[in-house]
């Protein structure tokens, strides 16, 4: 009589990327309870319940795109299924999205211990991947909540918006109270920076075992260049479209606020500082000199796919406004220079879907200031770098790296990020020679549009599996949605 099946799955035939070895090797994977229990050549097929054949394409861990947004311009439920079936077509198995207070996601002002857990609640059933949240402290309460957030909530990332300060999401603002939802007398501004920067540092000495995986996150540009520049670009007549918004939001604002937030965290001993989706030569220069000037901090850096695959010249103009704005080729090259380098940490999608009516006014669709912020892209992560890397030379286990393994290991996913024995079966089989150009007619995404629309990408994801399960196959999102909430506080319950 035949022993029972041991396994719940086994995905054969994969050529295994993984991101710590250079040698790919043709695998057979077992899988049990969600997690990878065997990797080995010619496992048998007796020893599963199901067995799906790999078809000799390459099998990454599944992508953790480590910088989204979920209920920015639609209500965050019906955002999160729409977006995380974007998300499981590219290859997405883990999705960490920023959320704060204020106009936008809930439109609510307040306490996270109250606004949190109705963003817990409108996630539960409804994202196709895996999901965890950073968050942003906006009012000055919010300091005193960090501890509640990661003890209660497991939340180890926090945000810091620094053109907030005396700028709109969109363009200029005087209204930023009105905007935050915070009290006329508070300003969100560098003290209120250098306080949220202390309140982490007084975090980790208070957990200590998580002091590796607590950090914070920057959106580094620097409010009054912006205000100014702004003023000078709309009244030249000679810059229109990404032009334009790329002159009113200059790289040395960049620069600026990158040295202004790390001396900030040099004198607050705020050690894990990632510096997210640098844009410019100008950027990645000082992100690179401050890490040379403060060794003893823990600098991660970002870039975006829209900022490696898009330029100022890209026909989707208005399509690919964003914050920090799209840039020349030039600094589109700096950075893939530096992504080989090996000076970036991980690449994300920071996809924000904005629906075509609200993206650009009805009335004025070539106007970029009238234009809305933000784009997805999720969807186009893994085969966007796939395509452009492997042209430069990038080998398969540095995209593994910068696409798996190093978000997950800054942000407390410590069972994401490899295909390795004891980790969550997260797995994306990708065809590295099939072309296809970007529609967004064939998105999951609720979007309608996207600035990559056009572009052919060599590399195509072909089957996700997310904890052992296939969510993707044939073109195809499968099933309901089954991602759970990973929570991220590394501490021992009793």
């Amino acid at each position: 009589m035949s022993e029972a099946p041991v396994l719940d799955r086994i995905i054969k035939n994969v050529r295994v990327v993984r991101p710590h070895q250079d040698a790919i090797e043709l695998l057979d994977l077992g899988i049990k309870d969600g997690k990878f229990t065997d990797i080995a050549p010619n496992i048998s097929p007796d020893t599963a319940k199901e067995v799906f054949d790999g078809k000799n394409l390459l099998g990454f861990p599944g992508v953790v795109d480590a910088h989204m947004h979920v209920g920015i311009y639609q209500p965050l439920n019906q955002d999160a299924v729409t977006e995380s079936k974007a998300a499981a077509m590219g290859g997405v198995t883990t999705s960490l999205n920023y959320i704060r207070t204020g106009q936008y996601y809930l439109n609510k002002g307040g306490s996270y211990k109250d606004f949190f857990p109705e963003v817990l609640a409108l996630s539960a059933g409804n994202f196709f991947v895996d999901y965890s949240y950073h968050v942003a402290p906006i009012a000055s309460q919010h300091i005193d909540e960090i501890p509640l957030l990661f003890e209660e909530y497991g939340v180890s990332s926090f945000k810091i918006f620094m053109f907030y300060g005396g700028y709109g999401l969109h363009g200029l603002s005087d209204q930023q109270n009105l905007f935050l939802m915070i009290n006329k007398e508070e300003r969100y501004d560098f003290a209120h920076f250098e306080f949220i920067m202390r309140g982490l540092t007084r975090l980790m000495k208070k957990h200590p075992e998580a002091r590796d995986t607590i950090s914070l996150s920057l959106h580094c540009e620097v409010a009054e260049i912006l205000n100014a520049y702004t003023k000078i670009v709309e009244n030249d007549s000679s810059l229109s479209g990404l032009h334009a918004y790329s002159a009113a939001r200059p790289p040395h604002s960049e620069g600026l606020a990158i040295c202004i937030a790390s001396y900030l965290a040099h004198e607050t001993n705020c050690v894990n500082i990632n510096l997210l989706h640098l844009s410019s030569r100008k950027a990645m220069e000082a992100a690179l000199t401050m890490q040379t000037a403060f060794p003893h901090i823990n600098f991660r850096r970002e870039v975006t796919a829209g900022h490696l695959l898009l330029d100022v010249d890209t026909p989707n103009g208005t399509w690919a406004k964003v914050n920090p704005p799209i840039r020349p080729r030039a600094d589109v090259e700096y950075l893939w220079q530096a992504v080989l380098n090996h000076q970036v940490d991980w690449i994300v999608s920071d996809h924000a879907c904005c629906s075509a009516e609200q993206k650009r006014s009805a009335k004025d669709p070539n106007n970029i200031w009238l234009a809305k912020s933000g784009f997805g892209g999720t969807e186009y992560l893994l085969s966007g770098v796939l395509s452009e890397g492997s042209k430069r030379g990038m080998s398969y286990n540095h995209m593994a790296k910068l696409l798996s393994w190093n978000p997950s290991r800054r942000f407390g996913l410590l069972e994401k990020g490899d295909i390795a024995i004891g980790y969550d079966a997260d797995l994306v089989l990708v065809d590295p020679n099939e072309t296809f150009v970007v529609r967004a007619i064939e998105s999951e995404s609720q979007q309608g549009y996207t600035p990559f629309e056009g572009i052919e990408l060599t590399g195509r994801v072909k089957s996700t599996f997310l904890r052992g399960n296939l969510i993707y196959n044939n073109a195809e999102v499968l099933g309901s949605p089954t991602g759970i909430y990973l929570k991220r506080s590394n501490i021992v319950s009793g």
